[in-house]
């Protein structure tokens, strides 16, 4: 292995290191809607009545995400 693969390897464990340390946390913004940080870029910020729908609709979600076709995992 080269010293460029050592360090690319370095790097890769690194940044995994990073993504795997991101808690969700949880803020109610100035306008009452909660939003969700550590998913992604920018924070999901919904109201409770939207949160609420979504939980509600779970099992439909799963479902789809199991049975879906062409779902990526978002490093690929």
């Amino acid at each position: 292995m080269t010293d460029s693969d050592n360090e690319l390897e370095k790097l890769r464990a690194e940044n995994a290191r990073l993504k795997a340390g991101k808690p969700l946390t949880c803020k109610v913004g100035e306008k009452g809607g909660v939003s969700v940080y550590g998913l992604g870029r920018f924070p999901v910020t919904l109201y409770k009545e939207q949160w609420e729908k979504l939980f509600a609709a779970r099992e439909e979600i799963e479902a789809f995400i199991a049975t879906a076709r062409g779902l990526k995992l978002r490093d690929e």
